[in-house]
């Protein structure tokens, strides 16, 4: 009986690539990580890494995209079924991370891509793509709650991001669920104060 052997797709070998950069940029930092490293570290050859991307630079910005992607269908999921935003929040709150995002569990690995292709300045504009997308989400959520969803979805990001960098830099004084206790306030503020006055 003759085994059928399945290639792995497209979608398979970038997954797989994602993952070992991650690990490789976590060991020996993003500058000093070579393709070649990545590349084994998939279990691939050079020439592999070679045919989905043109160079670390545009893996990088790939596994970004691809995390903002998996966030937002996972939220747009939690929002099918969670339409108050207290009720959403607490949803997110206990909703498990994908295994298939690498960046959704490396925190700081996350914050290190962004600033590493926001130094080049021709990547900026597909960053703030996707920024714009985030942002459009949380201002559905909040739409109907605050008086300018927009501003306040630009607020809610920054919020997050600024937790997610002080519990790096200092978790004893930032709680794993800091970001998520300061949502909740500002929700209860948003509520005795409909108007924004």
């Amino acid at each position: 009986m003759s085994r059928v052997r399945t290639r792995p797709t497209r979608d398979d070998t970038k997954e797989k690539l994602f993952g070992a950069a991650a690990e490789v940029f976590e060991r020996e930092g993003i500058g000093s990580a070579s393709i070649e490293a990545i590349a084994s570290a998939a279990g691939m050859t050079r020439g592999a890494f070679y045919s989905n991307f043109d160079s670390k630079d545009d893996l990088i910005v790939a596994m970004l995209e691809d995390h903002v992607e998996r966030s937002l269908q996972h939220h747009r999921a939690l929002l099918a079924t969670h339409r108050e935003p207290a009720d959403f929040v607490a949803a997110l709150r206990t909703a498990e991370r994908s295994p298939h995002d690498p960046l959704g569990r490396a925190p700081l690995l996350h914050i290190e891509l962004i600033l590493f292709a926001a130094r080049a300045e021709k990547r900026r504009p597909e960053l703030a793509k996707r920024l714009r997308e985030r942002r459009a989400l949380v201002a559905e959520i909040l739409a109907g709650q605050v008086a300018d969803p927009a501003w306040a979805s630009a607020m809610v990001l920054a919020l997050e991001d600024g937790f997610r960098l002080h519990r790096l830099i200092d978790p004893a004084s930032t709680p794993s669920g800091s970001f998520f206790r300061a949502i909740t306030d500002l929700l209860r503020l948003a509520k005795l104060d409909p108007a924004g006055e």
